[in-house]
């Protein structure tokens, strides 16, 4: 993220800089939403460097020392002990993110591969052009129609 100098900002603007950011992302519903709003905002390397900040946190809840953070992930010891120092002296950010993180994933994977068996399966039965009817029905409204309809009839 390019370098901002603070003091060019009195205190005022900075609140309202900060509530419109705050009230920006609260606005948001989905992930989805929440995924293209920091695409737009910002840059690849910036979302991955706040991403990295986030797995520096897990893996100092975790219990992994400094060293081994270091050497897994290439920062320095600066890196994890600014991660660090959020963690201890923070606002709780991190570990409230992190608390349910490993359930979260397990059921996005969960309902990952239960779509995919879905859609072998009705690869299998019906061919894959019939998965992707049934998987993007809007998409093929007009045709679902008129094969719903023969099958009727």
């Amino acid at each position: 993220m390019a370098k901002f100098d603070l003091g060019k900002l009195n205190s005022k603007q900075k609140m309202e800089l900060l509530d419109l950011l705050w009230t920006s992302i609260e606005q948001l519903k989905s992930r989805e939403e929440i995924k293209n709003f920091f695409k737009d905002l910002l840059s690849e390397s910036e979302s991955v460097m706040l991403a990295r900040r986030i797995q520096i946190a897990q893996e100092l809840l975790n219990g992994k020392t400094y060293q081994e953070i270091m050497k897994e992930f290439g920062v320095g010891n600066s890196t994890v002990a600014s991660v660090h120092h959020w963690l201890l002296s923070g606002f709780g950010g991190y570990e409230k993110a992190l608390k349910n993180f490993d359930k979260t994933i397990k059921k996005r994977l969960e309902k990952i591969e239960k779509a995919k068996g879905n859609d072998r399966k009705l690869a299998k039965e019906f061919g894959t052009f019939a998965a992707i009817r049934h998987k993007y029905p809007m998409h093929f409204l007009l045709l679902n129609l008129l094969l719903d309809k023969r099958k009727k009839s």
